[in-house]
């Protein structure tokens, strides 16, 4: 599965060309949940394909990669997180046109996600925001990180994400999964990596967060310094402020950045938990 949100505009937002990466077998839509997942900076689907394949049975699990990143084409212009958005959503229509879905992304795949939840509410039947937040970073730091990578190219992460990306113990656990998320970031487009930094310098939505109405599952890794677990709490705690909506977090041990990599198992479970709990 290769299918494309093309380049254009949505309500005056650039929406850039992704790709997407069938983790389920191949067989036709339709007959069962359909869940799409996003991706963090600088990976790819590598990172659910563990996930995928223990869902895979009852679920069909879709994975898009983020522009430059995996096999999406590499981004012509700037964009936003909002424009990540209503990409996942013409990528929906372009392979089941119309169809209500599941969504679970991973750091800037789960800012899409909340972002989802916001825009494109009525589309979701359930979102999980895993190791992710409303607000990442500052947008001195992006602006730093993505000149730098202008510069110098995506190699000069790899020693940097992989600190960030995985708990103590993690790479030794499964070496060559942890060494293909850093080959995903060695070979991605540098321009397009800084384009996902400049969405990510421009994402908040802090102050929107009670808009959502969505089943919010929230996945936190006890060891990340990037979404900790108290960010993804407080996260939770707005999306309940005005009526609770029951949205909730679960905080892994011994898990970073990179949960659907680190606790492939307990991720496809709770997944699977909130599948079942929310299929019409």
């Amino acid at each position: 599965m290769s299918e494309r949100a093309g380049n254009g505009t949505a309500a005056g937002t650039r929406v850039p060309a992704v790709k997407a990466v069938l983790l389920s077998p191949r067989r036709p839509l339709g007959n069962r949940p359909l869940l799409v997942v996003g991706c963090s900076l600088g990976t790819s689907s590598v990172l659910w394909e563990k996930v995928g394949a223990l869902l895979g049975d009852a679920v069909d699990v879709v994975a898009w990669d983020l522009p430059g990143h995996g096999i999406s084409p590499a981004a012509e212009a700037p964009f936003t997180v909002a424009g990540l958005a209503s990409a996942v959503v013409a990528l929906v229509d372009s392979i089941a046109p119309g169809a209500r879905f599941h969504y679970a992304g991973v750091s800037l795949g789960g800012a899409v996600g909340l972002q989802l939840g916001l825009d494109h509410g009525a589309r979701l039947l359930s979102l999980s925001v895993q190791c992710s937040g409303p607000k990442l970073g500052t947008p001195e730091s992006w602006a730093e990180r993505a000149e730098t990578v202008r510069t110098l190219g995506t190699p000069v992460m790899i020693q940097g994400s992989a600190q960030r990306w995985f708990a103590e113990g993690s790479m030794a656990r499964d070496p060559a999964l942890s060494s293909r998320l850093l080959h995903a970031l060695r070979d991605a487009d540098r321009v397009s990596y800084a384009h996902c930094c400049g969405a990510l310098a421009a994402f908040d939505v802090r102050s929107e967060l009670g808009r959502i109405t969505v089943p919010l599952l929230a996945v936190a890794g006890a060891e990340d310094t990037v979404a900790t677990p108290e960010l993804m709490q407080d996260m939770v705690a707005a999306v309940n402020a005005p009526a609770d909506n029951g949205a909730f977090s679960v905080t892994l041990p011994h898990v970073a950045h990179l949960a659907p990599a680190e606790a492939p198992a307990k991720v496809a479970e709770l997944l699977r938990s909130l599948i079942e709990r929310t299929q019409p």
